[in-house]
């Protein structure tokens, strides 16, 4: 138990406490020899320096308590106060006393000296026992003045003793009281001891004090002459006493409040730079913020005469993301393309990241143009790897712009002109662009479209048409794909080349693709209903629904209330989506448990593998328009083909080719064995309305066309 008191204070404080202890030793070993070194007048003079010592010690503790009761109004402060005031006043009458040899100055002397003891003692224990509790200052002055008054009492008291007591008892009191206050310093320690482990330096000095008026009684007793070395070192323990409760108050009322204004101000000062380093650092990467980064544009971008850069950085799709996977699982993602990013960040490159999901890199010295597309070469290689996100294996595709310093531009300025780079280079494959002039052009109609496109959805701007897709075995329309169109109200016809890019970024690709799937189902339903025959409806799923963690719910919801039978929905990816196969696998199989079909749109434009078709549960594949378009022309688009359409065979998959425009591309479409066709030379994309009125129409035109293509291969053989 001591040991774990003495690791909670100074081991400089604990020798103040042990080494008068250790001072018992040599007096009780060497007492004789000691005492003889102080004889006469020495001792008389050495014990006069200890009796005023002693009150002046006791005569401060009064004064330190009664000062510091106004900032504490504590009823132990003021009664400690009161107790050694009153002590300071006895000790200086029996100063007063001591230099008076006759018999009854000394009578007067040994009951004063009593009445100190016993004052101290039975004070010592009542401010411990009492309960703490708040008080005014109008019980400062009557404290006090009751002190004085009390003070007054003793001395008439101390001057009839004589009369009261026989002189041959003094001694036997004197000894009673000495032990009295012996038990009373032991029930003090042990109540003191209670509250070390809250209060550990004011416990040990009043412990100190306690053990110290232990010795000094014990002295007092063991002493018969007031000239002995024992009445002498019982004096020297006693104001050893006064010191350590002189120390107890300081500790409280000084040492310890200041310690606690320094911590208050060390705490301060690191709240400040907490503070300070929040408001120029991002919370989820750490890495400087938008703030600190127009902080060093605006101080260093004009200096030194060197070439500056921002390469503005995002991760593709960022907003879809994010609505899809969710906020907590999107600031990982981010955090982990941080590290990334600073893994190959040179040490004169400054990476900041901004509010809306970007990274910027600052360059405050660009040496070549080379060095700049060798980062951004660095940080796609250091991409390639999927980012982990606890069940999510993200691709974190970004897109980079470049903006050079032109003199006459701010640090805002410069920004600016990395963002639009950026925004331009989702269109290309390389990812990274430089900025030039005409970027700017485009901007604020781009701002505006997109504050238009929140509204669109409520406001009922947004409708599908539907692109039969025919049955090249049976001549029949068997299925549609559902294609969103959108009429602004003041711009008319926005192409889906346009706003489906923006729909992304800002994350309403999700509300928009429910809305869509939702119309499609309900309006194939529709159709069975009005007496056509029952029709499959293809819809295309992006990229941030397929991160939806409900997806396969809601696309069960949307079957179930639209009362659409699973095999006439079909849902279309692109190929770009299947590079996370473990992800892709598992949430393609449980919409397949629904019993939809699944095809893959855009086929042979992506970038992925083809291990692919053998885990997915695909029914079809799309061949892109790109590959149809000049299959008549270029033998290395029709040899692509008809190596796609021999590789479904194998695998069993059906067929649908895109953006058939001609007869020669349908003839060439037949011959290879396709199932499906698309386009232009059948039907455009129409309305719901035009496909229940000219059902039969266009079934008539399918004929046309398949019976006059029959009939040039037969006139052509």
């Amino acid at each position: 138990m001591l040991g774990k008191w003495f690791n909670q204070i100074d081991k400089k404080e604990v020798w103040y406490m042990v080494l008068p202890l250790l001072l018992v030793i040599p007096l009780l070993s060497f007492s004789n020899q000691i005492y003889g070194v102080f004889q006469g007048e020495i001792y008389t003079n050495l014990k006069l320096i200890i009796q005023v010592l002693i009150i002046v010690f006791t005569m401060a503790i009064a004064i330190q308590s009664y000062l510091v009761f106004s900032h504490l109004l504590s009823n132990q402060t003021l009664y400690i106060g009161n107790v050694f005031f009153i002590l300071a006043l006895l000790e200086l009458v029996s100063l007063f006393f001591s230099h008076n040899h006759s018999i009854r100055w000394a009578f007067m002397e040994d009951t004063l000296h009593i009445l100190i003891r016993f004052y101290l003692s039975l004070g010592f224990l009542f401010i411990i026992l009492y309960p703490k509790k708040q008080l005014t200052m109008k019980h400062r002055i009557l404290s006090y003045s009751g002190s004085l008054l009390f003070v007054i009492a003793s001395i008439v008291l101390v001057y009839i003793s004589p009369k009261l007591l026989p002189v041959q008892w003094i001694d036997h009191i004197d000894n009673i009281v000495h032990l009295f206050s012996i038990v009373l310093q032991l029930i003090t320690i042990n109540i003191i001891s209670r509250f070390f482990k809250k209060m550990p330096k004011r416990s040990m000095w009043l412990i100190s004090a306690a053990i110290s008026l232990i010795v000094s009684d014990t002295f007092f007793i063991i002493s018969q002459d007031t000239h002995a070395i024992w009445d002498f070192s019982a004096l020297i323990y006693q104001f050893l006493a006064f010191y350590f409760f002189l120390k107890a108050i300081y500790y409280t009322s000084v040492e310890k409040p200041f310690q606690q204004l320094l911590k208050i101000k060390k705490d301060l000062e690191q709240s400040q730079r907490e503070l300070q380093f929040q408001a120029y650092h991002d919370d989820i990467t750490l890495l400087p913020n938008e703030h600190l980064l127009l902080k060093t544009l605006k101080e260093k971008l004009h200096e030194n005469g060197h070439q500056k850069a921002i390469i503005a950085i995002e991760i593709d799709r960022f907003a879809a993301i994010r609505s899809s996977i969710g906020i907590s699982h999107s600031n990982k993602m981010m955090k982990l393309v941080a590290e990334r990013i600073q893994t190959i960040l040179p040490p004169h490159y400054f990476a900041t990241k901004l509010q809306e999901g970007q990274f910027v890199i600052y360059i405050h010295h660009v040496k070549t143009i080379e060095e700049l597309l060798q980062f951004c070469l660095n940080l796609k290689s250091a991409m390639k790897k999927p980012l982990q996100v606890q069940l999510f294996s993200l691709n974190g595709n970004l897109n980079m712009g470049i903006a050079l310093q032109e003199e006459k531009w701010t640090g805002e300025e410069l920004l600016m002109h990395a963002q639009l780079a950026m925004r331009e280079s989702r269109q290309i494959p390389q990812r990274f662009l430089f900025y030039k002039p005409y970027m700017s052009k485009g901007i604020a109609d781009r701002i505006l479209l997109e504050q238009d496109l929140h509204n669109a959805l409520v406001n009922n701007e947004f409708y599908l048409d539907y692109q039969p897709q025919v049955n090249l075995k049976s001549g029949a329309i068997e299925s549609v794909e559902a294609l969103v169109r959108w009429r602004h109200p003041n711009r008319g016809f926005v192409s889906p080349e346009i706003f489906i890019p923006i729909a992304e970024e800002c994350g309403l690709i999700i509300p928009l693709g429910k809305w869509i799937l939702e119309t499609a189902c309900q309006q194939a339903k529709q159709w069975e209903e009005q007496g056509l025959p029952p029709i499959k409806v293809a819809v295309n799923l992006s990229l941030g629904q397929l991160f939806q963690q409900d997806l396969v719910e809601m696309v069960g919801e949307i079957l179930q209330r639209s009362k659409l039978d699973a095999h006439y929905l079909q849902l279309e990816i692109t190929e770009s989506m299947t590079m996370n196969i473990d992800q892709m696998t598992q949430l393609l199989h449980e919409l397949k448990a629904l019993g939809i079909q699944i095809a893959v749109d855009d086929f042979g434009t992506g970038y992925s593998s083809l291990s692919y078709l053998k885990d997915f549960p695909i029914d079809c594949l799309k061949i892109d328009r790109t590959f149809v378009r000049n299959v008549q022309h270029n033998p290395n688009d029709e040899a692509l083909v008809s190596m796609i359409i021999s590789m479904a065979k194998h695998l069993r998959l059906k067929v649908v080719a895109e953006g058939i425009e001609e007869v020669e591309q349908l003839s060439f479409l037949m011959e290879g064995g396709c199932d499906y066709i698309q386009g232009y030379l059948f039907s455009r994309p129409i309305s719901p309305q035009q496909i229940s009125e000219t059902f039969h129409d266009l079934h008539n035109h399918v004929d046309e066309v398949l019976t006059q293509l029959r009939y040039k291969e037969q006139y052509s053989m």
